[in-house]
């Protein structure tokens, strides 16, 4: 396998905890009110430098989804995952978009998880 060509984002980015790769604008942020394992979690429009992991039925909070989980492509860290499938129709909105942890990334002023943008 060659080296990865990593997307370079300007603007105010989120990124990886670990290598710093750059994940996604704030400017792609759909919603800021969702939650996961760890706390707070973003739901972007669109994501860069991450692989897509497989697909796998998870039951949440707002219902069945088929996700797949979404990891860096510069350090290979889990970064958050990608909704494939809502089986409910009022969660359809959600199909294609990314979510974030906010406890894996760095914010857009290089701040730690916690702090908001």
């Amino acid at each position: 396998m060659g080296r990865l060509h990593q997307v370079h984002l300007d603007g105010r980015v989120y990124s990886c905890k670990h290598c710093e790769t750059h994940l996604a604008r704030c400017d792609d942020i759909v919603s800021r009110s969702f939650h996961c394992r760890h706390g707070k979690a973003y739901l972007f429009a669109r994501v860069v430098n991450v692989w897509v992991g497989r697909n796998e039925d998870r039951l949440m909070m707002t219902g069945m989804h088929t996700v797949a989980d979404i990891f860096c492509v510069g350090c290979g860290s889990e970064v958050g995952w990608v909704y494939v499938v809502a089986h409910e129709k009022s969660q359809k909105y959600k199909e294609g978009k990314f979510i974030l942890e906010r406890f894996k990334v760095l914010g857009p002023d290089e701040s730690k998880a916690l702090t908001e943008p």
